[in-house]
């Protein structure tokens, strides 16, 4: 059996003549060139691994430096906050009496990326949850974030980075900004076990679920290792057993196996947003022979001309055309004038006729 660092190796080299691609000889350098004639992609860019995942952090802290924009006499949680904070230092002061207009109560959040260790640095957001007027030049004081399960994974502090400015009367200005970022503003105190191995096998996670696109992910790895390694268990998972030689080292091995092509599969699917006039089409739409108007606008597709089609019925502004693409449906629409409110009306009005074999999505 030949090795499997070789197999993917070739896998890799032949990808474009057995994934969609086709090869050409350089008329001058005489080396072969690849011409995509279908969108081939690297397994990693369609999948993620089972296991490895992100987890959510949340804490409550406070920010304090605030040029007078902070919570006002109707917010008591952070006057109970700061005497809190106070008591901790040996201070003890009547809560009854304190305001604070230079501190907000917030709410600090984050993403604890897998196999993040003790003392690396993760991005936070800082919300106010009060009456703040702006969090500009606030810095937050030491917050824990807890874990779904109430633990301490990590400890946010530092000044507050605020972006973006408004625009009034013609004259730039500040927007008033209660959601700030503190980039590496939390240090990880413990970090989360991930196993992504499981009895020799690694389970791959479609990102969109699909029986022929997972399909093709078990193929291209059986190509390329060997038969059996690989199978789609349903349309969002494939699993992948380690072979024997790789169970000491299956991070290299997976590194192979997410660098092997596959041309995803993608669902007939037309989007169109009513508000910006977008019409976006996938490859794989086809329309079957209709006929449709709308006000002085016509347009028939593999549709003969007959009594019942004529231009008394569909008007001058007419369109025929023989062919099943709605990309050849609205490029004849635009050049007949048709507005993106008038090309959105008649996609939606063949869909209701159960002549455009996609899924029409408004936005």
């Amino acid at each position: 059996m030949r090795s499997w660092g070789t197999a993917v190796l070739t896998a890799l080299l032949s990808a474009f003549c057995l994934q969609g691609f086709s090869m050409a000889a350089d008329a001058e350098t005489g080396l072969l060139t690849a011409a995509p004639t279908s969108p081939v992609v690297r397994i990693k860019d369609i999948t993620r691994v089972q296991g490895v995942r992100d987890n959510q952090l949340v804490g409550l802290g406070l920010v304090v430096g605030l040029d007078g924009t902070g919570d006002g006499a109707a917010s008591q949680a952070n006057i109970q906050m700061v005497t809190n904070m106070l008591q901790q230092f040996g201070i003890f002061l009547n809560s009854d009496y304190l305001r604070f207009r230079n501190v907000a109560a917030v709410m600090v959040t984050a993403d604890l990326p897998a196999f993040a260790r003790p003392g690396s640095r993760i991005d936070v957001t800082v919300s106010s949850i009060g009456d703040a007027r702006s969090l500009q030049g606030g810095v937050l004081l030491q917050t824990p974030l807890q874990g779904a399960d109430g633990r301490v994974y990590a400890v946010a502090q530092g000044a507050l980075v605020l972006g973006g400015r408004g625009a009034s009367m013609g004259y730039g200005q500040r927007t008033p900004a209660l959601t700030a970022l503190i980039p590496g503003g939390a240090i990880v105190e413990r970090d989360v076990p991930t196993t992504f191995v499981t009895d020799a096998v690694i389970t791959l996670v479609l990102n969109h679920a699909d029986f022929s696109t997972a399909s093709r992910i078990a193929e291209s790895i059986n190509n390329a290792i060997e038969a059996g390694t690989a199978k789609a268990i349903d349309q969002g998972a494939v699993q992948v057993t380690i072979p024997a030689a790789s169970a000491d080292n299956p991070v290299e091995f997976l590194a192979a196996i997410e660098e092997l092509p596959v041309a995803p599969d993608a669902p007939a699917r037309v989007v169109v947003n009513e508000r910006t006039g977008t019409v976006i089409i996938g490859a794989s739409v086809r329309v079957a022979p209709v006929a449709v108007t709308h006000g002085d606008l016509g347009i028939r597709i593999g549709v003969e001309s007959t009594s019942l089609f004529d231009k008394e019925t569909f008007g001058e502004q007419t369109a025929m055309l023989g062919g099943s693409c709605v990309e050849d449906v609205v490029k004849a629409l635009n050049a007949l004038g048709a507005t993106p409110q008038d090309v959105i009306s008649l996609l939606q009005a063949i869909k209701a006729a159960g002549a455009l074999y996609a899924e029409l999505i408004v936005i």
